[in-house]
């Protein structure tokens, strides 16, 4: 089980996040997401369940539910949340490219493991909103507040929250939302005070250069940050490999080369802080970055 150590959060241990964090429960049967431009659109109008059985294949970029992330040691997660068009109960769905599931059940879903594991602490990542009004925005509000009221941590200096410090108040719950909205909630932490710098490309040698620089960069921040270990395919790349999707394409083939840069990474102010990937169950990934906790604590140990 992962565990952060008593030192703070902003700074010290290294914390594993899973990109798209939903995608496990995306439905075939779902319309095609708001965000999606018209050629997709139309390319799902022409073909139907096809075109949505192999925008799956690169859509899902996790193949565990949140309950079994959470037992591999997940503890922050990607959240994009969606309206859908023409939905009479106005409810709230977890979607990237197609929908998922039910933004309610998600977090039921990760409040049940809390409430097993009361010394557990996770972050949840509101970071892209597709067809929400200020109504939608108040739903969900008062959603995190009913699903898990004293539990959430109010917005302070990154550099004051320790696990320590959550313990004593009891908080499990960090929830950072990339919205103005966040300004009106004392319990909702501005998208700014977790920065993650994307890539945006398909090239693994690409991908290190912009990783190692971007911890640079984060050096000059002093806050939370995250190392996105990800690969973005190109249209061409889709059409490449159409049938076989974004795991077998992209992900396994780069994960030797992304391995074995997280590997000498070290956590700490100067070094990574949250460190997301695709497919998170893929060769050690996890028990990776955990071994950098321990690393971590001996260099203290050792000052």
């Amino acid at each position: 089980m992962f565990t952060t150590t008593l030192l703070e959060f902003w700074d010290t241990p290294a914390k594993i996040r899973s990109h798209d964090s939903f995608s496990f429960y995306i439905d075939e049967a779902s319309p095609v997401g708001p965000e999606q431009p018209e050629t997709v659109q139309n390319f799902v109008s022409v073909f139907g369940t096809v075109a949505k059985k192999l925008m799956r294949k690169w859509l899902a970029t996790q193949t565990m539910n949140f309950t079994g992330q959470l037992g591999a040691g997940i503890r922050y997660f990607d959240l994009r949340i969606s309206t859908k068009p023409r939905d009479p109960n106005n409810e709230l769905y977890f979607a990237h490219g197609l929908f998922s599931a039910k933004v309610n059940e998600g977090l039921e879903e990760i409040h049940a493991f809390l409430s097993e594991h009361p010394r557990e602490v996770v972050f949840l990542d509101f970071n892209h909103f597709y067809g929400m009004q200020k109504y939608h925005h108040e739903k969900l509000v008062q959603m995190l507040k009913d699903i898990y009221g004293n539990k959430m941590c109010p917005a302070i200096f990154a550099q004051e929250v320790s696990l320590k410090y959550l313990w004593e108040k009891e908080y499990q719950v960090l929830v950072f939302y990339h919205s103005p909205v966040a300004l009106e909630v004392p319990f909702l932490w501005p998208g700014q005070m977790m920065p993650a710098p994307w890539a945006n490309t398909t090239d693994p040698e690409k991908l290190i250069q912009f990783l190692q620089a971007s911890i640079t960069e984060r050096r000059k921040k002093g806050s939370f940050f995250i190392s996105q270990v990800v690969l973005t395919p190109k249209a061409s790349t889709v059409v490449k490999g159409v049938a076989s999707g974004l795991r077998e394409t992209i992900t396994e083939r780069a994960l030797p080369a992304m391995m074995q840069w997280v590997r000498t990474q070290k956590p700490g102010e100067s070094g990574i802080n949250i460190v997301t990937a695709d497919f998170v169950e893929l060769g050690d990934f996890i028990s990776t970055v955990i071994k950098l906790n321990y690393i971590f604590e001996e260099g203290e140990a050792n000052t």
